[in-house]
């Protein structure tokens, strides 16, 4: 139960595509009485839509998008569990359209196609004597869903992921390829570095990156209450800093990361479904006393040393995840943040025993992207995870309006009740994404009910 046999567990899930059937086995013009079913990676989320295409081209992403008469939503990887991508009607992989297309040295960008996986990204971009800035924990996601729910990793002077982006390239409603950066097309740029897919459909991406860099990870075993007063110091001493808290034991697990030129250091491989499925059962077995289960996880907790390893920057932020689980993540202000999660913490282990996935904190730098949560704020976000095969609904109604209150915007990709109203309070920009979508996609081809729900829209 190292760090390489829990931590890489916590969170839990191999990111698989979670498509039934691969969609460069179906034609584009696939028969309409064919309904091949879709569901995420978790489950949560399913739907039956009328028609699957995965365009092998740009030019044939124009077609398709100029002669559709149904409206279109885009997938991933299918690693998002809010109502995103769910639609009755067509449903567009752009996983076909991956690679690099333009590299620029002297500037330190690249120009990638936007169905290029995190995990491909990495080793194409070393080739080229390039990196990304960060990187999340979780290497599966393509590139363009990363930017389209402002996925991040963390890092107390390190945006999000759609914060490095510097030009795009998308498919309108009417089928046009645009362009657009903070020079050209500046209030589509600034609408489509977080668009949740519904100004059209993205075909690659230029980010600014920086040379390649190895990391050295540093996980250590702390008792909650030690570590509290000391996240805010640790989240600015290291490049990277995040921690879990784990209900029932009192302990948390801190996670930094900082560039070293330190040698590779190797780690054997081990069972990434072991430590996440070791507190599932130290909650099964010891369900009649929480006091003996605290005890025997936190007496274990405190006998592990210090853990470190050295790689490749991509190679040590992505971790594995085998255990399927439903996600709630909010992100606060960086002010208000350790606050909140005192108040999770006490909720939880005040009214739910069965909770044995960690509590996830981490730190994101302010940006200015309309519809990024960290809008304009420095921020924590504090993330709750539930086994996937039990139902996460009472959980999250407790936690949420801890969240809420302390002014707390949810990850767009993650399970929220956020209404439409909410969203506008929350958004200073919300009126001009929303004119923007108007304009570029005026009847709506890229919205499903959820999207139609969240911009109240009839």
């Amino acid at each position: 139960m190292n760090r390489r046999h829990l931590i890489k567990s916590l969170v839990a899930g191999t990111v698989a595509s979670a498509f039934p059937l691969p969609f460069n086995c179906l034609a584009s013009n696939a028969s309409s009485n064919t309904k091949y079913p879709w569901k995420n990676w978790s489950g949560n989320q399913k739907c039956f839509p009328s028609q699957r295409i995965a365009p092998a081209s740009v030019g044939e992403l124009q077609t398709l998008i100029k002669t559709s008469h149904s409206k279109i939503r885009a997938v991933g990887a299918g690693h998002s569990f809010s109502e995103l991508v769910p639609t009755d009607e067509t449903l567009l992989s752009i996983r076909r359209l991956s690679g690099l297309k333009d590299v620029n040295t002297e500037n330190n960008t690249a120009t990638i196609y936007a169905g290029s996986t995190l995990r491909e990204i990495g080793p194409l971009l070393n080739e080229q004597n390039q990196a990304l800035v960060n990187m999340p924990d979780i290497d599966q996601q393509t590139l363009s869903g990363c930017i389209c729910t402002s996925t991040h990793g963390t890092g107390r002077t390190l945006g999000s992921l759609s914060h490095y982006v510097e030009a795009l390239d998308i498919v309108t409603a009417s089928g046009d390829l645009l362009h657009c950066s903070q020079h050209e097309n500046i209030e589509l740029f600034k609408a489509a570095q977080v668009s949740l897919g519904a100004l059209g459909i993205i075909t690659s991406i230029t980010m600014k990156n920086t040379n390649p860099f190895k990391l050295k990870r540093q996980s250590q075993w702390l008792p909650f209450e030690d570590l509290l007063p000391q996240a805010d110091a640790l989240s600015r001493a290291n490049r990277n800093f995040e921690f879990y808290y784990f209900p029932f034991t009192g302990m948390a697990l801190t996670d930094s990361l900082n560039i070293t030129t330190e040698p590779n250091s190797l780690n054997e491989e081990l069972d990434g479904n072991s430590g996440i499925m070791d507190l599932k059962s130290a909650r099964d077995y010891l369900s009649w006393s929480n006091k003996l289960r605290e005890l025997i996880l936190s007496s274990y907790m405190k006998t592990i040393a210090l853990e470190e390893s050295i790689d490749h920057s991509y190679a040590i932020y992505a971790t594995e995840r085998n255990v399927r689980f439903n996600e709630m993540e909010y992100h606060l202000p960086a002010e208000l943040g350790l606050k909140a999660l005192q108040e999770v913490r006490l909720a939880v282990e005040s009214k739910f025993p069965e909770v044995f996935f960690p509590i996830e904190c981490r730190f994101i730098k302010a940006d200015d992207i309309w519809l990024s949560p960290f809008y304009q704020r420095d921020t924590i976000s504090i993330a709750v995870h539930r086994y996937f095969s039990e139902d996460h609904e009472p959980l999250y109604k407790a936690i949420e309006p801890i969240l809420q209150k302390y002014q707390g915007r949810p990850h767009w990709g993650k399970i929220n009740t956020f209404s439409n109203k909410k969203f506008e309070q929350a958004y200073p920009k919300w009126k001009e994404f929303q004119e923007v979508r108007q304009h570029y996609d005026p009847n709506g081809k890229f919205l499903n009910p959820y999207l139609i729900r969240t911009f109240g829209l009839s």
